[in-house]
């Protein structure tokens, strides 16, 4: 990299990161103090350590031609793959997922960099086959790129961190010109099973009564039956539309393969989830059914944030903290205690940071001339957006807790570093946007 090529950098996208990883750092040192002043953690030192390092490797990797990580994206995540198949078997089990491999203290989380290596192998296959006709074909093996890494996280069984995948899917194949209808048909699948999966919990666990149409979705036979009849219904719309080539066939095999899959998947969704999982979806409906279990956690997290009031409580005041009613207040729960000493503001501070972030990754998708660089841009942007949005909401109690770090802030050296990783691979390519 060219010395002039410094003054190229991203600096407002450079800034917003490392100021909130100091706000991590002030914050993660705040939770580690008790009521009475005490400090009972030194999680914060090992935080600037992982920060510093990070801030170190984005300018590294700023000063590094991305294009160079095209032939070796296939290594790289094939490479991360392996390791977390080998974490799945040897890992160390964490807040009951099997998701870390180290030796005593130290670990990493193979998930975390997975996202990174993804986002580079499908965004050097979406250029490959940007001119290609087969669009399904294409979007089918981006599928099969983004699931592979998904599933085995999901084995682990680290949901939170699997669902991650999913808009990075999403926002790549939308910036590489795939057909929206597929984007949708997939949106559509999930959504359809989430629904499916909770109604049968919902009027278990909150409404306390046994409704016979929402029964039916537990019983294997009744959704067999139903996807047998959907299957047959979708040859015959296929064989429709590839003989006579009327839309409405193509919709009847479009609404039938939907919810095929959604059944499917809701089924096999309630065999696989554990059930803390099952039950972090019913607080999220009504925190009062646990109050002093699951739904302990959303409680404590909105009694902090509402405390804040306006302009919070001042720093290393907060109470919910220090008297340490919130648990993974260092990690999942950060938002909170930043809201709690720092208040309305300090939240919007931290929502017009990232907000930043993703606004400048888009502007990197639009300005760059290379598409592969967009591809990566607009993968990271959805990482980025889809971990605030769903941190910050299960903070405030109307998203489900999925144990999502909110990145750059949450403790975790494994996360720290990845999403620095991806700050720095978008600046490589800001630097780089006008040259092939």
């Amino acid at each position: 990299m060219r010395a002039r090529d410094l003054l190229e950098i991203d600096y407002f996208l450079l800034l917003a990161a490392a100021i909130l990883s100091v706000f991590g750092i002030l914050f993660i040192y705040s939770s580690g103090i008790t009521s009475t002043g005490t400090l009972v953690s030194r999680e914060y030192q090992r935080q600037i350590i992982w920060a510093a390092s990070g801030l170190l490797i984005a300018l590294a990797l700023a000063m590094v031609n991305y294009r160079r990580l095209r032939n070796i994206t296939v290594y790289l995540y094939f490479g991360a793959l392996a390791l977390l198949i080998y974490t799945c078997r040897y890992g160390k089990m964490v807040s009951g997922a099997r998701a870390w491999i180290g030796v005593g203290s130290f670990g990493i989380q193979p998930s975390e960099f997975a996202k990174i290596t993804t986002i580079l192998l499908l965004a050097r296959y979406l250029d490959d086959t940007r001119r290609s006709p087969a669009a399904f074909s294409r979007f089918l093996v981006s599928c099969a790129i983004v699931l592979a890494p998904m599933g085995v996280i999901l084995i682990q069984p680290d949901l939170g961190t699997s669902l991650v995948f999913i808009p990075i899917l999403f926002t790549m194949t939308f910036v590489a010109g795939v057909s929206i209808r597929y984007i949708l048909f997939l949106a559509a699948c999930i959504s359809v099973t989430g629904v499916l999966l909770v109604l049968p919990l919902w009027q278990r666990y909150i409404m306390h009564n046994t409704m016979p149409a929402l029964e039916v979705l537990t019983n294997s036979r009744f959704i067999l039956s139903v996807m047998i009849a959907l299957g047959f219904i979708a040859i015959i719309a296929l064989v429709g539309f590839l003989r006579y080539k009327k839309h409405y066939f193509f919709w009847i095999l479009y609404g039938s393969m939907a919810v095929i899959l959604s059944l499917g998947l809701s089924f096999v969704g309630r065999q696989v989830l554990k059930e803390y999982q099952i039950m972090r979806l019913i607080v999220f409906l009504d925190p009062d059914v646990d109050p002093q279990g699951a739904g302990w956690n959303i409680i404590q997290s909105i009694t902090a944030i509402g405390s804040g009031g306006l302009v919070g409580k001042g720093y290393l005041q907060g109470t919910q903290s220090h008297y340490r009613f919130l648990p993974q207040q260092s990690t999942d729960f950060i938002f909170s205690i930043f809201t709690e000493e720092w208040g309305l503001l300090g939240g919007l501070l931290v929502f017009a940071l990232f907000l930043l972030i993703c606004l400048r990754l888009i502007r990197i998708v639009k300005v760059t001339s290379d598409s592969f660089g967009a591809y990566i841009a607009a993968g990271l942007a959805g990482m980025y957006l889809f971990h605030f949005l769903i941190n910050v909401g299960m903070t405030m109690g109307i998203m489900p807790i999925t144990g999502i770090p909110l990145l750059l802030m949450s403790y975790g050296g494994s996360s720290v570093i990845s999403a620095m990783t991806g700050i720095g691979l978008s600046l490589s390519i800001y630097v780089r946007r006008y040259t092939h």
